[in-house]
This record gives structure tokens, C-alpha cells and sequence, in this order.
């Protein structure tokens, strides 16, 4: 069985009592960062072999993960943080399981998407995640604008901090300013949402260098109610 466990953002606390119990039953942690894992599987007294599975290491790892599943041992295949297979190399595990016919099920918990969405007071009854824009204006801003004019509810994005600035500034541009919130740190000591213009929220980490991962979300409906 591969068990897709989801694992907390931050807090350490919002893990789930069904994904302690999963990582204590398999036999094997697939984690896309072996040393953030090892935190978690430390903090709940958890001793399992860890073995890394992410971006460079996927095409070699993956088959071997396979191999390890058809001898009949279980896998728990974790993140950096959050849900499994969101922008992150985990969907190609999932996917590797899935055409060799390996029983899969979720463990589910929380996710960034989810979390900020709920927090930004933006409609949520119909939204986008888009993972991460383009690294490169160029690109970039020719996402967003294929984004302009679509009645597409909440957009979501994920950003670093060496980026979200560029970021914000080409958000301000395509759609002129818009109305968005970014949140950071989600969860975490110095959870923090900022809600405004994009013109004055660049101001902010302008004055307040940008540190964390972030969440982007605006509204692209054209009716809020």
C-alpha cells in the first residue's frame, strides 16, 4: 500500500491522530526532505528508515520505490509539508502506483491552498491554484494574462520569498492594481495576511523584507456575492 499522508504546514500540532498511527504501521517514509521529516517523526517518537524522494532524484527513486511496494512493504510518501502531489514531485509516486495497479489511499490533513483560501475572506465557493507562476517576468506575466478577463473565481499562487516581490509588481501590472491578500507563514509563529492594493502591499515588504513561503490569492469573478 502507498498511504499518501499529508503532514502539518507549520505547526506541528495539526498533524492528525490517523497519520501518527500511518507512520508508526508502514514500513518506509518517502519524504521529499528527509531532514524536515525527521522533526516530525522525532517530535511524535516515530522510528522509521526515511528515504528521499524529490525533484532530481524522482526517475531513479521512483522505480525503486515501485520495486519496494511490489515486494509488499508500505510506503508513506510525505512532503515538505502539507498534501502530497500539490506542486510537488509526489504526484509522480502516485502516479507510478497507480499504473502498476499498487492500492493507494489518503491520509487527509491540511494544505496552504485551503488554509489561506479560508483566511483571505475571498469567495471560495469557486477558486484556481495555479502552484507557482513562472520563475521569469517574461513568463509570468504572460500567465497572468492569459488569467485576465476569465471569470475564474479565486486565484491561487505559491511563491518564495526571493520572488514575491517581482511577483507582486507583475500583478500590479497586468491587472492594474488589483485587490489581493498574501499570506505567509501559515500556522507558524508569525502567521501573517496582508489585504490591500497591490501597489501598498508591495510598499509593505518593501519596508518589511520578505521572509517565508507565501500564499497570492485575488478575485477574478466578475460577481463577488
Amino acid at each position: 500500500m502507498l498511504y499518501i499522508v499529508s503532514t502539518p504546514i507549520g505547526n506541528l500540532k495539526d498533524i492528525t491522530l490517523r497519520a501518527i498511527e500511518t507512520l508508526k504501521l508502514v514500513d518506509i517514509v518517502a519524504a521529499e526532505d528527509t531532514r524536515q521529516t525527521k522533526i516530525l517523526l522525532d517530535h511524535y517518537e516515530i522510528q522509521k528508515p526515511i528515504t528521499s524522494f524529490f525533484d532530481h532524484n524522482q526517475r531513479v527513486k521512483g522505480p525503486r520505490l515501485l520495486e519496494t511496494l511490489k515486494e509488499g512493504k508500505s510506503i508513506a510518501l510525505v512532503s515538505d509539508a502539507g498534501t502530497p502531489g500539490i506542486s510537488d514531485p509526489g504526484y509522480s509516486l502516485i502516479k507510478l502506483a497507480q499504473d502498476n495497479n499498487i492500492p493507494i489511499t489518503v491520509i487527509p490533513g491540511v494544505t496552504a491552498v485551503i488554509t489561506a483560501l479560508t483566511l483571505s475572506g475571498l469567495p471560495s465557493h469557486r477558486f484556481v491554484f495555479e502552484g507557482f507562476l513562472p520563475p521569469k517576468t517574461v513568463g509570468r506575466c504572460k500567465k497572468l494574462t492569459s488569467l485576465k478577463g476569465q471569470d475564474s473565481g479565486t486565484v491561487i499562487f505559491y511563491e518564495s520569498p526571493h520572488r514575491i516581490l517581482k511577483t507582486l509588481e507583475d500583478i500590479q501590472k497586468v491587472f492594474e492594481d488589483p485587490y489581493i491578500v498574501v499570506a505567509r507563514e501559515l500556522t507558524k509563529m508569525f502567521e501573517n495576511v496582508q489585504k490591500g492594493k497591490a501597489s501598498d502591499i508591495i510598499a509593505h515588504f518593501i519596508a518589511h523584507p520578505p521572509r517565508g513561503e507565501f500564499v497570492v490569492l485575488l478575485n477574478l469573478a466578475q460577481d463577488n456575492d
